[in-house]
């Protein structure tokens, strides 16, 4: 007679019941990635108790990361988060920075291996965030969307194999990379062994050339500085003549436009002619797309008003004839930016009447929108007379009327001529 045998299994509902909370983060990074990368860090921290969040991080954005079958824009959001549950920190004190490093030697391995092969690399934007945030420049991301930063179209000297890290800064217990391919080194120096070394070993610069270096390099750390303060007047004085040498290549992206216009319209207006005076490129229509979306503000109309004065030669992208920055601008960017102005105006308008802000930007950007398209009627920019140019703009001065600003506006496109 043969002993019963029971064999205790846990209840199958207990094995097929997914984490609730989980289930939110995953639903969160698929629908967060058209929101700034800030607001959807915001969004995390209210969904997850402080005490969750790590092991949250753990189970759920960390798979989402590191996994190549995963999309970019949560792969890239994923970072940031990451980042930003200890931004208030340097990254070096971050317990997330070996994964995020590991991550960055991962891709980036894999981004010049493509490129070595000849193939188009789709990880180039996700090396490039990992870059900024391991080096300490992860909250210049938070005002962009994800999306946005997956379709960013990168310069030469941003592309993955041309973007290192010191790795003695970052953590100096991370093993050294992986430096079986030659482009993928911890120095960009230590590559091309052999002739190549012994002739960087006997060049020999001149005076001139040292010179020259040192004041490229002063001037793109002014130019970087832009992006987050007013420079002084010196300091734009030493920049000015310095600036068609650092768009050519670019070390910017159309991302680091809007800070830069923000604060020193005056360095922003030669930037931008230098930059799209440029041959045509996935990156000067980037830089035309982000001029559209500018807030309407003093300096985006001081600088809008400057590149649509320009006469400045540009290659048309369409018919390769050459053309003025003004008409690019003029043909290219106005009416998408008159049409973001009264949007961004109309935003705020539901703020103020849902409580949620009680000051002055509304009545100022009315008022310094109407000025500006009276100045380009002035200077025969646009034309009052054509429907195209005016219907929407005539519109919202007609809604605004109670603003002099508007009203004056009005009457001029409502009569046809000026």
């Amino acid at each position: 007679m043969h002993a019963a045998t029971y064999h205790i299994q846990p209840p199958p509902a207990a094995q097929a019941r997914p984490d609730p909370l989980n289930t939110s983060v995953g639903h969160l990074l698929s629908k967060a990635c058209s929101n700034t990368c800030s607001t959807a860090a915001q969004a995390f921290a209210q969904l997850v108790q402080p005490t969750a969040r790590f092991q949250l991080a753990l189970d759920a954005l960390l798979p989402i990361l590191g996994s190549p079958r995963s999309e970019l824009p949560q792969r890239i959001l994923a970072a940031y988060i990451l980042y930003s549950l200890y931004a208030p920190h340097p990254i070096a004190i971050n317990p997330f920075k070996s994964v995020l490093f590991d991550t960055f030697t991962k891709e980036r391995n894999a981004a010049v291996q493509s490129t070595g092969e000849g193939k188009t690399s789709d990880n180039e934007q996700l090396v490039w965030v990992l870059w900024k945030i391991l080096r300490g420049d992860g909250d210049h991301l938070g005002p962009y969307p994800a999306n946005t930063l997956a379709r960013e179209s990168l310069p030469s000297k941003l592309k993955a194999g041309n973007l290192v890290l010191d790795e003695e800064k970052i953590s100096p217990d991370i093993p050294s990379r992986d430096t079986s391919h030659p482009s993928v080194s911890i120095h960009p120096n230590d590559c091309d062994k052999g002739e190549g070394q012994k002739r960087r070993q006997d060049a020999t610069f001149s005076p001139e050339e040292d010179e020259k270096t040192q004041l490229l390099s002063q001037g793109l750390t002014l130019l970087l500085a832009a992006r987050e303060r007013v420079l002084t007047l010196s300091e734009q004085r030493f920049l000015s003549p310095l600036i068609p040498h650092l768009t050519s290549p670019s070390m910017l992206i159309s991302i680091d436009l809007p800070p830069i216009v923000a604060h020193n319209p005056t360095i922003a207006t030669p930037l931008l002619i230098s930059l799209l005076t440029h041959p045509p490129s996935d990156a000067s229509i980037s830089y035309l797309d982000v001029l559209a979306q500018l807030p309407p503000t003093l300096p985006t109309f001081d600088v809008l008003g400057r590149l649509l004065r320009d006469t400045a030669p540009v290659i048309d992208s369409i018919t390769g004839r050459t053309v003025t920055v003004a008409d690019v601008v003029r043909t290219e960017v106005l009416g998408p930016f008159i049409h973001q102005c009264i949007l961004w105006i109309d935003h705020f308008e539901r703020e103020e009447r849902e409580g949620l802000i009680s000051d002055d930007r509304i009545a100022k950007a009315v008022q310094n929108l109407c000025r500006f398209y009276s100045a380009l009627l002035k200077l025969n920019v646009v034309d009052a007379a054509s429907d195209a140019d005016s219907t929407e703009i005539a519109h919202f001065a007609l809604r605004n009327s109670r603003f002099e600003e508007a009203n004056a506006l009005y009457r001029v496109l409502a009569s046809g001529k000026f």
